[in-house]
């Protein structure tokens, strides 16, 4: 292999490993915006099973209650 021809076969392989750091960087964005995404419905599902906690607490116990035939 001359000079030429190894200096060619550098710049092709630089050339792929240029695309291939394109599409990793793309790939790792787009599975960030989807880790945030999740990360916002953890925290609204949270949210919302501490507001049903608090509203199932404050309500009479129905064990508690008789009947309506007593």
């Amino acid at each position: 292999m001359n000079t030429d021809e190894r200096l060619v076969d550098l710049e092709i392989r630089l050339s792929r490993q240029d695309d291939l750091v394109d599409t990793l960087n793309t790939q790792v964005y787009q599975q960030q915006k989807k880790i945030d995404e999740l990360e916002k419905l953890c925290v609204a599902l949270a949210s919302r099973l501490r507001e049903l906690s608090v509203n199932i607490s404050q309500r009479p116990s129905v064990i508690d209650e008789r009947p309506p035939h007593y």
